[in-house]
């Protein structure tokens, strides 16, 4: 007789168009973790929109949208929501970051869902968001005569595992252009998208909303699955995060009729100004906003500073390294997340703490952060709370280092930003802020380079042809 698993796969069902699914036809183990989780047959005939199929949320007005978001954002952010914290119970298994931090970025995340934010978003994606809820009539210096309408979209969201809040913003996305959605949740977390579609459905079942969102998981690039599912009589976009295999492996699927929007994977750095060390309580304070940017998520984060040019002499430069290690170790050590860095990244600093004068290093490989100083970036990524200080004479140095994978620059002091900005944006940048202040972003501001919301939508237009010139006389 076999003995019962003493460790049985935690559950993870599926939402489809309203109804959780349970079921074990497939186990999976978690990306960081390795713990194993069980979830339903994927049913495919019901996670597609047929094409003759009006999307449910097209003729709902978006003020009813926003006010249906904005209700969800209350009810997540109530004490005792049962699915969110059945939720958080499951991700604690199978998430790196700890139960605190997730449940921490969650809250935080649920600002979104804000009718002010939610707003803001539409009037900066759409010259006339009433484009979204109708047909708006234009005419060209010709007089010709249209009508044009942002119609409702078919969108496979591709969700990242390092952030719950992803799938907050994702979901309110969706529901603001109207679109079907099909969320493919991630190994880290396939838990938290289906916590707020329960929560939703719960407000209304039948709400066309609701019917609009569906969850599932599979693992990235299946192509058993994904052949079938990534096809232009199915969806009109493939919304993806995720890093650079993902996104590649996704676009081999793009083509007329089905078009890519990638979150590609991105880095994020820091420069730090002369005058921002002026004095020892301002280098005090630049240390600390270093420290917070490059603590988003645990470092987890795209828009975590992971590289930090420092302009000045050497021993300025060090005592900034000092005060931003002992940054660092505080935020470390209130996330709860202390875990030693993996041996090969620790042998790879120890070799250049002994045998390269060049650089010089803060810290130990505790887990509590660790500063490394040189005067050019390192060859790895750095990750685990590690900061890489690279010392310049100029800030402008720093741009040859920058690329079209550099999403976020934070500044300091933040009167150096104007004349920074037009060169980190020729070299690839996308986001430019004072320093201390990457996350979060400013309310209906480009993320990534582009407006989302414009790029999702299917931009229709019904011709009508040249008005009648009513000065000509009766034949």
């Amino acid at each position: 007789m076999t003995a019962p698993d003493p460790h049985p796969p935690v559950q993870a069902p599926f939402f489809v168009r309203g109804e959780l699914i349970h079921g074990e036809a497939a186990v999976h183990r978690s990306r960081d973790l390795g713990m194993v989780f069980a979830t339903p047959a994927i049913p495919f005939d019901r996670i597609v929109t047929p094409r003759g199929e009006v999307p449910p949320l097209l003729n709902v007005p978006t003020t009813e949208i926003i006010d249906f978001l904005v209700e969800t954002g209350q009810r997540l952010a109530a004490p005792g929501n049962p699915f969110v914290e059945e939720c958080f119970a499951r991700m604690a298994a199978t998430h790196v970051l700890p139960r605190g931090v997730i449940e921490a970025v969650a809250r935080h995340a649920v600002a979104y869902l804000d009718r002010g934010v939610l707003e803001a978003e539409l009037r900066a994606s759409f010259p006339d968001p009433a484009a979204l809820d109708g047909w708006i009539e234009t005419t060209d210096p010709s007089g010709r005569r249209a009508e044009v309408r942002a119609f409702a979209p078919r969108l496979l969201h591709i969700l990242p595992g390092n952030s719950p809040g992803v799938a907050i913003k994702s979901i309110a996305q969706g529901a603001l252009v109207k679109a079907c959605n099909l969320f493919k949740m991630s190994s880290a977390d396939p838990f938290y998208t289906v916590a707020i579609l329960r929560t939703m459905a719960a407000i209304d079942p039948g709400h066309p909303l609701v019917r609009s969102m569906s969850a599932v998981y599979w693992s990235g690039g299946d192509t058993l699955v994904e052949s079938v599912l990534c096809r232009p009589q199915y969806f009109d976009r493939i919304v993806a995060w995720g890093g650079g295999e993902t996104i590649a492996g996704l676009a081999r699927y793009a083509g007329p009729g089905l078009q890519l929007v990638s979150f590609d994977p991105k880095t994020s750095i820091s420069m730090v100004g002369h005058e921002a060390l002026a004095t020892d309580a301002l280098l005090a304070e630049t240390a600390e906003r270093a420290a917070a940017d490059l603590m988003m998520l645990n470092q987890e984060a795209c828009a975590a500073s992971r590289f930090q040019f420092v302009e000045g002499p050497e021993n300025q430069v060090d005592r900034f390294c000092e005060h931003f290690q002992r940054a660092i170790a505080r935020r470390a050590v209130a996330s709860e997340d202390v875990r030693p860095l993996p041996r090969d990244l620790r042998e790879q600093i120890e070799a250049l703490r002994l045998l390269d004068e060049d650089y010089r290093v803060w810290g130990r490989p505790d887990g509590t952060g660790l500063v490394i100083r040189s005067t050019e970036p390192v060859d790895f990524h750095p990750s685990h709370k590690i900061a890489n200080v690279v010392r310049v004479d100029r800030l402008e140095a720093a741009l040859a280092h920058v690329n079209v994978a550099t999403q976020t620059v934070g500044v300091a002091p933040a009167e150096r930003m104007a004349a920074l900005r037009d060169g980190l944006a020729a070299a690839g940048a996308q986001r430019v802020c004072p320093l201390g202040e990457a996350g979060p972003s400013t309310n209906g501001t480009p993320w990534d380079g582009m407006y989302p919301l414009h790029r999702f939508v299917l931009w229709v237009v019904n011709e009508r042809g040249c008005a009648p010139d009513r000065s000509a006389p009766p034949v």
